[in-house]
């Protein structure tokens, strides 16, 4: 059984629906919800001309108060179950750093949704849950 199992969450229903199966199947584990704040996402919103930059610290503020907001619906979510989890928030890579985290964090399952990030960033990027399924450290569910 595991005892501390990490769920990346997003604001996709498919990222809630993996947080509602590792709450039904792990409530006796530590559960982390995870979120991942992407950097190219600021320079999508602020772009790469002009003073455009001068606005990245408000941008990468708002993305963190977005992160805050999401994270606090996702504790009372739990709550709701009557389940404690804990919360985190990080800036990086999405894949990369969900992966580095379960390394880190002496995490020993990971339930992911099978896709958050839509659009041309999915493509490009490719599938989040792919990659962390192929390159995790430990067993990886994930939740349609």
């Amino acid at each position: 059984m595991a005892e501390h199992v990490l769920v990346p969450v997003d604001e996709s229903e498919q990222s809630m629906q993996a947080l509602e199966f590792a709450l039904e199947e792990y409530p006796d584990a530590t559960i982390t919800a995870f979120h991942v704040i992407d950097p190219a996402d600021f320079y999508a919103a602020t772009g790469i001309e002009g003073g455009a930059m001068a606005n990245y610290e408000q941008i990468r503020e708002n993305h963190e108060q977005r992160a805050e907001n999401l994270l606090g619906d996702v504790r009372d979510r739990a709550d709701e179950k009557g389940v404690e989890i804990e919360t985190e928030h990080v800036i990086g890579g999405v894949s990369r750093s969900i992966i580095e985290y379960a390394e880190e964090a002496d995490v020993d399952h990971v339930a992911i949704g099978s896709h958050g990030r839509t659009g041309a960033s999915r493509i490009l990027l490719g599938s989040v849950a792919e990659k962390v399924a192929r390159r995790s450290p430990v067993p990886v569910t994930i939740v349609r």
